[in-house]
């Protein structure tokens, strides 16, 4: 037992368990805690740009060979297209068949528009222009203004140019690229250090939590909370399980081995929190540099694989609870344009209310004003998105890596195994 407490699962689950206990018991108190859920989030995001830069430039750099750098990249596009749209396809299908929102007879003319206000601006900005726009925003203003703003897809895109260029230098880039492989293995033991306050960090998240919501909100989430929250489970077991198992791997396997980040993230409702350290346990399970460098910071943007299911599901509920006919078209418009405002969600404040709001905007016979309605349990779906999002990247990683060869399956298997224990630098 003694043992179990010195890892850092056992500290994050005790941590877990005081500040539940600590939200019941003294409600106050635990509500001015969140400052230290807030604070470890905003060590791991301090590092989270320069940190992405340095693994992919040094992956690509070390890698040579270009054209399977490119590979890499254009395989894990088409996995997440793939993989997003059964997810989008499933929650159309949960919406139908169990119809939550049926029943509730709400009148959109009775809901608070003033609680959509904060939304709004994010939304239009969202939308305004398209795919063009988009893909615009992609490309920073300055390379300073991507790591100050801690864009990860605009300093990912400035990674892959800085690494295919050191590349192309050959021995001439052999001093910057030893330079940066030096200064990603600091950044790592920095991360180290800020991971040991990991349990600082879930206590204060989950004891605001439950000190503001108190454990009796859990009574008032319904149907739409727990079909979501099954739909995210088939999905993780079934779905990524099935395509874990083609790639030659255990699911269940891979989430022990992460069980330590996916304890964090459950209690932070946030993926950046563990970024890192999950690129650090791919890379010691035997998966190459340039492959994790190149598809879990992507994946963050493009393979959004519970977000995905949440969006199609919640916007179904909203036309069902407010008695909203919805059409054929109208339904393969959500897939069409949630295909594309899903890749915008990251990085955005409020992103799953925003990114539900630009679709909205996009298919008028639906209220948008009806995302009131799913504004007081949107924590709760949280938890399930970012755990479901995490699971789906690092499936995503272990699945392009064996499709291309970029995993030791050998040491992989070990270290799923519990007979190896994985190098994490």
């Amino acid at each position: 037992m003694a043992k179990f407490f010195k890892s850092l699962f056992g500290q994050v689950l005790l941590a877990l368990l005081l500040g539940i206990a600590l939200g019941f018991v003294s409600p106050e108190l635990a509500v001015k805690l969140k400052p230290l859920g807030d604070g470890f989030i905003k060590l791991i995001k301090m590092i989270i740009p320069v940190l992405v830069f340095c693994v992919v430039v040094h992956g690509i750099a070390g890698a040579g060979d270009l054209k399977r750098v490119g590979r890499v990249g254009v395989k894990a596009l088409i996995y997440f297209e793939v993989v997003t749209t059964i997810a989008l396809l499933l929650g159309l299908v949960l919406a139908f068949w169990f119809q939550p929102g049926v029943g509730m007879n709400v009148n959109p003319a009775t809901l608070d528009a003033s609680a959509m206000s904060a939304y709004a601006s994010n939304a239009d900005k969202l939308t305004s222009g398209g795919t063009v726009e988009f893909l615009m925003k992609l490309i920073p203003t300055t390379v300073v203004a991507a790591f100050a703003n801690g864009d990860v897809l605009q300093v990912l895109l400035f990674a892959v140019l800085f690494g295919c260029a050191l590349a192309l230098l050959g021995e001439r880039g052999a001093p910057v690229a030893g330079f940066i492989d030096t200064l990603s293995q600091v950044l790592f033991k920095i991360m180290g250090l800020i991971i040991k306050l990991a349990p600082l960090g879930v206590l204060g998240a989950i004891a605001f939590t439950v000190g503001k919501y108190g454990l009796g909100s859990l009574k008032q989430l319904g149907m739409l909370v727990l079909l979501f929250y099954g739909a995210v489970i088939f999905f993780v077991f079934v779905v990524l399980g099935l395509i874990m198992r083609m790639a030659g791997f255990s699911i269940f396997k891979l989430l022990r081995y992460l069980r330590e980040e996916l304890a964090v993230v459950f209690a932070t409702t946030s993926s950046d929190s563990v970024l890192p350290q999950i690129m650090a346990k791919l890379r010691g399970m035997g998966i190459k540099d340039s492959t994790v460098g190149l598809v879990i910071p992507t994946g963050y943007s493009f393979n959004l694989d519970a977000f995905s299911i949440y969006i199609t599901l919640a916007a179904v509920f909203i036309a069902q609870a407010t008695n909203t006919p919805i059409s054929m078209s109208d339904l393969l418009a959500i897939l069409a344009i949630s295909l594309v405002t899903s890749k915008g969600a990251h990085g955005v404040p409020g992103s799953a209310i925003v990114v539900l709001a630009a679709t909205l905007h996009a298919i008028p016979a639906i209220p948008a004003i009806g995302l009131v309605l799913v504004l007081s349990i949107d924590w709760f779906m949280g938890i399930a998105r970012a755990l479901g999002n995490l699971i789906g990247n690092c499936v995503a990683t272990v699945v392009v890596a064996a499709w291309e060869g970029d995993i030791d399956r050998t040491k992989a298997h070990a270290v799923l195994d519990g007979r190896e224990q994985p190098r994490l630098e």
